[in-house]
C-alpha cells in the first residue's frame, strides 16, 4: 500500500489521504417512526463515494436500529420509492448533492412495522451491522470523563428498558437503581464479587416449608447473585431483595449511608442464619478484635477490655486540626496512637490507689480475613451548625501491610498486668501471656488472624506476607453531605481487572497498579481520582474546593494462597443452586416471550360514546396480526357494551380526539390486520380510535379521508333557542351552495332561505353568503362549528350585525353560568318583596309597547338609572323566608319562559353601535374554546328539541360536552384575581344612586338543584348572565332576589380554596368570571365613591404571635388619620372590647407581617398615604403618648442580645431624629448602660420579628457594620419598623457542654418552628435505615 505524509508528518495510506480531500454529502435524517422521535434529527457527513448500503449501516448505527428493519426516503418527496438497501450505487449517483448542501431524508417504517431496536433478540453486533464500540453506545449511560461510572449528579443515570436487555461486554450484570438505591447496589456488587461470601451463600439451602421465600433475605440475595452470574441482561432489578427487607416503594426514595447499610444487613443475615452452618459466617469473614486499654505510667498497671469490630473508622481530619491525614497508613497510625491522661484528666490507678498519669489507647489483637476501612468523610461543623463532607485527599495502597500497626513493646514489659474493668463482656485480670492463651482457644474457629495466639517472639518473626491485604473494592461517594451518588470500583479475582459498577452500567476502569501509590497508564487514572482533594495544599480550606467524588469505604482481602477462594463455576454449583438457575432461566425465557408479544402489540387510545355512561376512554391493546373484526370485538367487551348494543351495531373508526374529528372509516377492511391499518406497532400514535355505535334501524355513514367534520346548531328565532349540535361531513372543495344542500338533507330545513354562520374561533362569527366560494376558502378546518337558520322572517334582509340572528348568537357566546349564594337571613316578607319586583318591572316597562308588556320579564332585562320613585319603592322591599326562593324567582322572572310575539322588536330598544359590540366581544379574557360552546345544550337550548338522528357516534351530548366538563373542573382552580388587587372605585354618586348607562344584557335566574352545588340549594341561585354586564348592573338584577337595594349588599367572589374577596369595581364587567364560578351575597352597606374597605390588625411586638386581626372598617379619601381613629375606636370597643384612648394608639403601614411607616394624625388618605382595595393596617397600643411628630423621624425596634446568658431581651422602640448611626448607638447606650465604645449592633434578617436561633445570632449577623448612616448598604434602614439587635462587645458567650448544646438546639428548633421561621442549623430529617425480619414494619394507626 502506498503511503503519503500527512499534516502531522506521519505516513498514512494514500486511500485515506484521498478520502479526506473527497467532497462530502451532508445528510439530515428525520425519524418519523414514532411521535417521540419525530422531532429528532440525525446528521451524517459522508464522502460522496459512500454506497447506499453503507448509508443504511451508518444510519442504523447512529439511530440504534437493526439494519434492514427500516426504510430511507427523500424528505421532500416521500411518495417516491425508498432508497435501495442493498444498492452499491454511490451517493452522488443516487441524487445526493455534495458541497455543504442539505440532503433531507426520512426514516420510515418498513412494511408497516417499526424499526427493531438493537437488543439481544436482534442478534449480535455482527448481525446488526454494529461494531463493538457502537453497540456499547446504545445499551446504557456512559460515565462522564474523570468520574468512573459516575453520572455526575446525585441521582441515578436514566436508562431505557431496552438498555437493560444486552449484557455488558465485560460479562458482568448491573443493578437497576430503583430511585436512590445506589448505595445498596454498590454494597451488593461488592458482596457478589467477594468469592468467600458468594460461595458461602450458594452453599446455604433454602427450606420453603420453613419460611416464605418473599420475606427470606438470604434466599432473595441468593437469587440475585445467581442472576448476576448467569443472566443475559445488562441489568436486573433489586425490588425482590428490598421487598424481603420489608421495604415499600417509599424506601427507594430515601438516601442512606452505605456503611450503615452494611452493618444493618449483616445483623439481619446473622439473625436469619441462626442455627445453620452459616450462623458465624459474618464473624468469620469480617469480624476483628481490638483491646481498649488504660496503662498507668507509674506502676505499669493496665486495665483493658476486648472489643470486636466489623470495620475500622478512619478519621480524615482530626477535630480542630487544619490539615487532614495524607494516607490510610497515617490515619491507621493515628487510630492506635495512645493519648496521655494527665492534669485534671488523670486516671485513678487501682494498684497505686491514687490518680496518676496514664496512657489510654487501642491495640489491634485480631484482623479479619476481609478488612473493611471506612473513611469518615461526613462530619458536623459546630461553627456553622451544618453537616459537612470532607473532600480532603487521602491515598490508599493496593497492598496494605498491617504489621506496623501492632505495638508489641507493652507485651514484653514484665510489669504489665491486667485487671477486670467493670461492664465489659470480654474482660480479664491476667498477665499478657495468660490473655493470649485465653484467646487462642476462642480463635481456633476464626478465619482471621489472631495476633496474640503465639508468643511475641514468634509474632515478631512472622513473615510480612501473612499481614498483607490486597484491595479489591472501593465504594465511592460523589456529592455532598446533603446527598449524592454511590458507585463501586471492584477488582475481579478471576482476571485481576478493575471494573466500575455504576448501577446498571458496568465498565472497565482505566487503571492498573504497578506499585504502591503509583499508577502508570495511558488512560485517566480512575482509582487515583477517588483519593479526593485537589492538586493544591492540604490546608484547612482545601476540602471546600476539592473534588466531591472520593472513596468512602475500602475492602481488603488477606493475601493467603491457601485460603483465598475462587468463584464457583456453574458446573460446581450445588444441586439446589442448579435448580434455581434453571428456574430463573425459564422465568427469563418467559419474560423474553412476553417482551416479544409486547413488541408486536399495538397500544392505542380508544374512545366510545356509551349510550348509558356517556363518553368513555380506555386503551386498546391488540396484536398486530389481529384483524379489524377481532379488534372490534375486543373493543366491544372493553367498553362494556354487551347487553346495551349488539356487536353488529359497532365499528372502529379513525379519530382525532383533540379536534374531535372522525378521520376515516374502514369499510371492507374487516379482515385486514391491525398492524397494517395502524401503520405498524408504535410506542404512540398521532391519532386515536373511536368505537362508534348505531341503532338497529340506522346505517353507518362512510367517513373518507379528506372530509371535514361540521357540528351544525339549528337556531330558532321565534323561540330564541339554539339546538344541540348534529354532525355532518363535508369536503373542503365543496361550495357554500353544495354545503347548504348537505345541511338541508341532514336537518330538513330549506336550503333556499338558509343562513349559515361559521364560528371560526371563540365568538368570531362569519356569515357564509358567497354561493360559489369553497369551504376551504372560508376557513374550514378538520373540526368546525356552524349555526344555521331558515325562516321566512325579514331578519335576513338587514345587515348581519344588526340582525336578530347575530344578537342571539352573540348572546349565546357571551353567556356564563354563575352560582349565587343568597344571605342567610333577609328582613321582611315575600309579599313586600314581590311588590318591589312588580314596581321595578312596571318602572322599567313604561316606555314599551303593548306587545312588549305581555312579555316584560324577557331574558333581556332593561337596566337604567333608578328614579326617585323607584328608589322609594325599593325601600319598601324586604326579604322573605328562603324556603320561598323558587316562588320569588318565578315572581322576578315573570313570563320569561314565553317567547316574544315579535322577536325583532325584542332588541328594538338596544342602542349600541357595532363597534361598541365588537369591542365588548374582543375584550374577554375567558378561555374561548370553553365559553364559545358552553351553552349549546344546557343554557339556551330548547329542552324539547332533540337532535336529528344520525348514526355518527357524536350526536346529542357530544364529545364536546364531555371535554368541556373536564375543562371547567380545571378552570375552577385558576381564577383571575386582578379585580381585587386594583384600587376602589364606585358607580354610585353622592346620594348612592347608580350612574351606569342603560344596558340591555342577558340575565336569567333559576332555582339551584342539589346536584349543582354543595351549598344549601334553597339559598342558591343559578344565574345565566352575559359576562359583558357590569358589576353595577349585575347587582341591580339581583335586587329582587336579595330583597334590598344594591347599595345594601356586597358581592364576594369565592375562590377554589373557599377564600372570599369582595368585588368592588362596579364599572368593570364579569369578563374574568367563567362557568360555575361561585358568588356569595352578604348584607351590608356597599362602598361609595372614594371609600375603601380596610382590615385592621393589632401589632403585639413582644407576643409569640405579633399579628392579631381585629375588625373590618371603612376609610374614605380625604379623611385624616385622626378622623379614622375616631371612627375606629368605638367599633373596637363594641366588637373587640378594647377601650382605648385616641392619644395612646397609632396606625401604621402593614406589609405582610412587617410593621412599616407610622401614620401621623394630620396625614390625609390618598394625599399623604396611598390606599387601595382590601387594604391592611396595623393598630399599635402605646404605653405613653405618641413621640412621633414628624416624617423626618425614624422609629426603630431594638432588642438586646446577652451572650453570657444566651437570651434575647424584649423589643424596645427607639425614636431617632435622623439616620445617623452615632445617634442610634447613643440612644442604645443610654437605654442599656452599655458604654458607647463597647456597643455593637446588627440589623435583623427576614420578616418581623426577625427571629433567629440563639446558637446562631452571635456569629451569623453582620455585627457593627462600618457605616455612618443607616440608609446605606448593608443596613438600608429607610423606613419605620426595622429590627436592630445590639450587644456588649466584651461579653463572652456561655460555655456549653455537648449535652447542653444539643438540648438548647432542640428547644430553639421547636421555638422557631412554632413561629414559622426557618431553622437553618436543623439537618434534613432522615428516615432511619431498618431491615425488618418479619416482612415489614408494624403500622401505627396514629401515624400518617
Amino acid at each position: 500500500m502506498e503511503m503519503v505524509p500527512s499534516e502531522e508528518n506521519q505516513f498514512v495510506p494514500k486511500e485515506i489521504q484521498n478520502a479526506a480531500e473527497e467532497p462530502r454529502v451532508l445528510c439530515i435524517i428525520q425519524d418519523t417512526t414514532s411521535a417521540k422521535t419525530v422531532n429528532e434529527r440525525l446528521t451524517l457527513n459522508l464522502p460522496v463515494s459512500t454506497t447506499l448500503s453503507k448509508l443504511y449501516e451508518d444510519v442504523a448505527q447512529k439511530a440504534g436500529y437493526v439494519n434492514s428493519t427500516f426504510d430511507l426516503a427523500w424528505g421532500n418527496t416521500p411518495e417516491m420509492a425508498p432508497l435501495d438497501h442493498s444498492s452499491h450505487m454511490s451517493l452522488s449517483d443516487s441524487g445526493f448533492e455534495p458541497g455543504g448542501k442539505k440532503n433531507f431524508l426520512q426514516l420510515t417504517d418498513k412494511d408497516g412495522q417499526q424499526p427493531q431496536v438493537v437488543s439481544d433478540e436482534s442478534g449480535t453486533a455482527e448481525s446488526s451491522g454494529l461494531d463493538e464500540s457502537s453497540q456499547e453506545r446504545f445499551i446504557g449511560p456512559l460515565p462522564r470523563d474523570g468520574t468512573p461510572g459516575c453520572s455526575g449528579d446525585y441521582g441515578s443515570p436514566s436508562y431505557s428498558y431496552s438498555s437493560i436487555l444486552n449484557k455488558s461486554e465485560t460479562g458482568y450484570v448491573g443493578l437497576v437503581n430503583q430511585a436512590m438505591t445506589c448505595y445498596l447496589n454498590s454494597l451488593l456488587q461488592t458482596l457478589f464479587m467477594t468469592p468467600e461470601f458468594r460461595n458461602a451463600l450458594y452453599n446455604w439451602e433454602f427450606e420453603e416449608s420453613e419460611e416464605d421465600p418473599v420475606t427470606s433475605i438470604p434466599y432473595q440475595l441468593q437469587r440475585l447473585f445467581v442472576l448476576l452470574q448467569t443472566s443475559k441482561k445488562r441489568a436486573i432489578e433489586t425490588t425482590d431483595v428490598t421487598r424481603s427487607f420489608g421495604w415499600d416503594s417509599s424506601e427507594a426514595w430515601q438516601q442512606h449511608d452505605v456503611q450503615e447499610l452494611c452493618r444493618v444487613m449483616f445483623d439481619a443475615l446473622e439473625q436469619k442464619w441462626k442455627q445453620t452452618e452459616q450462623a458465624d459466617l459474618i464473624n468469620q469473614l469480617y469480624q476483628g478484635k481490638l483491646k481498649d486499654y488504660v496503662r498507668c505510667l507509674e506502676c505499669g498497671y493496665e486495665s483493658w477490655r476486648i472489643d470486636t469490630y466489623l470495620d475500622i473508622p478512619l478519621v480524615i481530619r482530626p477535630f480542630g486540626a487544619s490539615q487532614a491525614y495524607g494516607s490510610v497508613e497515617e490515619a491507621l497510625q493515628a487510630f492506635i496512637q495512645p493519648e496521655t491522661l494527665d492534669g485534671p484528666n488523670q486516671y485513678f490507678c487501682e494498684r497505686c490507689k491514687k490518680k496518676c498519669d496514664a496512657r489510654k489507647g487501642l491495640r489491634f489483637l485480631h484482623f479479619p480475613y476481609l478488612l473493611t476501612l471506612q473513611l469518615k468523610r461526613f462530619d458536623f461543623d459546630y461553627t456553622t451548625m451544618h453537616r459537612i463532607k470532607l473532600n480532603d485527599r487521602m491515598t490508599f495502597p493496593e497492598e496494605l501491610d498491617m504489621s506496623p500497626f501492632i505495638d508489641v513493646e507493652d507485651e514484653k514489659s514484665p510489669q504489665t498486668e491486667s485487671c477486670t474493668d467493670s461492664g465489659a463482656e470480654n474482660e480479664g485480670s491476667c498477665h499478657s501471656d495468660q490473655m493470649s492463651n485465653d484467646f487462642s482457644t476462642d480463635d481456633c474457629v476464626d478465619e482471621g488472624i489472631c495476633l496474640d495466639s503465639t508468643g511475641s517472639t514468634e509474632r515478631a518473626l512472622k513473615p510480612k506476607s501473612l499481614l498483607t491485604f490486597e484491595l479489591f473494592s472501593v465504594m465511592v461517594h460523589s456529592g455532598s453531605a446533603a446527598g449524592g451518588h454511590y458507585y463501586a470500583c471492584i477488582k475481579s479475582f478471576s482476571d485481576g481487572q478493575w471494573y466500575s459498577f455504576n448501577d446498571q452500567h458496568v465498565s472497565k476502569t482505566h487503571c492498573r497498579y504497578v506499585s504502591v501509590h503509583v499508577c502508570r497508564t495511558d488512560h485517566p487514572d480512575d482509582i487515583r481520582k477517588t483519593y479526593g482533594g485537589s492538586s493544591g495544599s492540604r490546608g484547612y480550606y482545601s476540602s471546600a474546593f476539592a473534588s466531591s467524588t472520593n472513596a468512602y469505604m475500602l475492602i481488603y482481602r488477606l493475601k493467603d494462597p491457601s485460603r483465598n477462594a475462587k468463584y464457583l463455576s456453574a458446573e460446581d454449583f450445588p444441586e439446589h443452586i442448579k435448580s434455581l438457575v434453571q428456574k430463573e432461566k425459564e422465568s427469563e425465557e418467559q419474560e423474553k416471550r412476553q417482551r416479544e408479544i409486547e413488541r408486536n402489540t399495538c397500544k392505542i387510545k380508544l374512545f366510545c360514546m356509551h349510550p348509558v355512561k356517556m363518553m368513555m376512554e380506555s386503551k386498546l391493546e391488540v396484536h398486530k396480526d389481529k384483524t379489524l373484526r377481532e379488534a372490534t370485538e375486543m373493543a366491544y367487551k372493553l367498553m362494556e357494551l354487551e347487553g346495551v348494543v349488539s356487536l353488529d351495531c359497532c365499528r372502529l373508526v379513525k379519530y382525532d380526539e383533540f379536534h374531535e374529528y372522525l378521520e376515516r372509516s374502514y369499510e371492507g377492511e374487516e379482515d385486514t390486520p391491525m398492524g397494517l391499518l395502524l401503520g405498524g406497532v408504535k410506542s404512540s400514535y398521532m391519532f386515536d380510535l373511536l368505537l362508534e355505535t348505531r341503532r338497529p334501524e340506522q346505517a353507518f355513514q362512510p367517513y373518507k379521508p379528506g372530509e371535514v367534520m361540521v357540528k351544525v346548531h339549528v337556531v330558532d328565532l321565534k323561540s330564541e333557542t339554539i339546538a344541540s349540535p348534529i354532525s355532518v361531513r363535508a369536503y373542503l372543495n365543496q361550495t357554500i351552495t353544495e354545503f347548504k344542500q348537505l345541511i338541508a338533507q341532514a336537518t330538513g330545513l330549506s336550503a333556499e332561505t338558509m343562513r349559515v354562520v361559521l364560528e371560526r374561533c371563540y365568538n368570531d362569527l362569519r356569515l357564509l353568503f358567497v354561493p360559489n366560494k369553497t369551504l376551504k376558502a372560508e376557513g374550514f378546518f378538520r373540526s368546525n362549528k356552524v349555526f344555521v337558520e331558515s325562516s321566512e322572517s325579514t331578519d335576513h334582509q338587514v345587515a348581519f350585525t344588526d340582525s336578530l340572528l347575530w344578537k342571539l348568537l352573540d348572546r349565546h357566546g357571551n353567556t356564563i353560568r354563575l352560582l349565587v349564594l343568597l344571605p342567610e337571613q333577609s328582613p321582611g316578607t315575600l309579599a313586600n318583596r314581590t311588590l318591589c319586583q312588580k314596581q321595578q318591572q312596571q318602572g322599567s316597562s313604561t316606555s314599551t309597547s303593548d306587545s312588549q308588556k305581555s312579555s316584560d320579564a324577557s331574558d333581556f332585562e332593561h337596566i337604567e338609572s333608578s328614579t326617585q320613585e323607584a328608589d322609594s319603592n325599593s325601600s319598601l322591599c324586604v326579604a322573605a323566608d328562603n324556603r320561598e326562593l323558587e316562588n320569588r324567582i318565578r315572581a322576578a322572572a315573570g313570563g320569561s319562559s314565553g317567547a316574544s310575539s315579535d322577536p325583532e322588536n325584542h332588541f328594538a330598544c338596544e342602542e349600541r353601535s357595532d363597534s361598541e359590540v365588537n369591542n365588548d366581544r374582543s375584550t374577554s379574557s375567558v378561555d374561548s374554546d370553553i365559553l364559545s360552546s358552553s351553552h349549546s345544550s344546557d343554557t339556551l337550548c330548547n329542552a324539547d328539541s332533540g337532535p336529528i338522528q344520525l348514526a355518527n357516534g357524536l350526536d346529542s351530548h357530544s364529545i364536546t360536552s364531555s371535554r368541556r366538563s373536564k375543562a371547567h373542573e380545571g378552570k375552577k382552580e385558576t381564577w383571575d384575581t386582578a379585580e381585587e388587587d386594583s384600587g376602589t372605585d364606585s358607580e354610585y354618586d353622592d346620594n348612592g344612586k347608580i350612574k351606569a348607562e342603560a344596558q340591555y344584557l342577558y340575565f336569567r335566574a333559576e332555582p339551584c338543584s342539589q346536584e349543582d352545588t354543595t351549598w344549601d340549594a334553597q339559598k342558591c341561585l343559578v344565574v345565566h348572565v352575559d359576562k359583558r354586564i357590569t358589576l353595577a348592573a349585575f347587582k341591580q338584577n339581583l335586587e329582587p332576589y336579595v330583597g334590598v337595594t344594591s347599595t345594601q349588599f356586597k358581592v364576594f367572589r369565592v375562590y377554589a380554596n373557599n377564600q372570599e374577596f369582595e368585588s368592588v369595581r362596579l364599572n368593570e364587567t364579569l369578563s374574568s368570571f367563567s362557568d360555575d364560578n361561585k358568588i356569595t351575597i352578604r348584607l351590608g352597606r356597599a362602598l361609595k365613591k372614594g371609600e375603601y374597605r380596610v382590615k385592621v390588625y393589632q401589632l403585639l411586638v413582644n407576643e409569640p404571635e405579633p399579628c392579631k386581626f381585629l375588625v373590618d372598617t371603612v376609610f374614605a379619601k380625604g379623611m385624616t388619620v385622626r378622623q379614622s381613629k375616631e371612627e375606629l375606636l368605638p367599633q373596637l370597643k363594641e366588637q373587640c372590647k378594647l377601650d382605648l384612648s385616641i392619644d395612646r394608639v397609632r396606625l401604621r403601614k402593614k406589609t405582610w407581617k412587617n410593621p412599616g411607616t407610622v401614620f401621623l394624625d394630620y396625614h390625609v388618605y390618598e394625599e399623604d398615604i396611598s390606599i387601595s382595595s382590601n387594604w391592611e393596617v396595623f393598630l399599635e397600643v402605646l404605653n405613653e403618648p405618641e413621640k412621633m411628630k414628624s416624617m423626618s423621624q425614624l422609629a426603630v425596634l431594638t432588642r438586646r442580645w446577652s451572650p453570657a446568658t444566651m437570651k434575647l431581651g424584649p423589643f424596645q422602640e427607639v425614636i431617632l431624629e435622623s439616620s445617623s448611626v452615632e445617634e442610634l448607638k447613643e440612644k442604645l447606650s443610654e437605654m442599656s448602660d452599655i458604654p458607647l465604645e463597647n456597643l455593637e449592633f446588627a440589623k435583623g434578617r427576614g420578616t418581623f420579628p426577625c427571629d433567629i436561633s440563639v446558637l446562631e445570632i452571635h456569629q451569623d449577623l453582620d455585627w457593627n457594620p462600618k457605616v455612618s448612616t443607616l440608609n446605606v448598604w448593608p443596613l438600608y434602614i429607610c423606613d419605620d419598623g426595622a429590627v436592630v439587635f445590639y450587644r456588649h462587645s466584651t461579653e463572652e458567650p456561655m460555655e456549653l457542654s455537648e449535652d447542653e448544646r444539643n438540648e438548647l438546639m432542640k428547644k430553639e428548633s421547636s421555638r422557631l418552628l412554632k413561629t414559622g421561621h426557618r431553622v437553618s442549623y436543623s439537618p434534613r430529617k432522615e428516615k432511619a435505615l431498618k431491615i425488618y425480619l418479619d416482612g415489614g414494619p408494624a403500622k401505627d394507626p396514629g401515624q400518617d
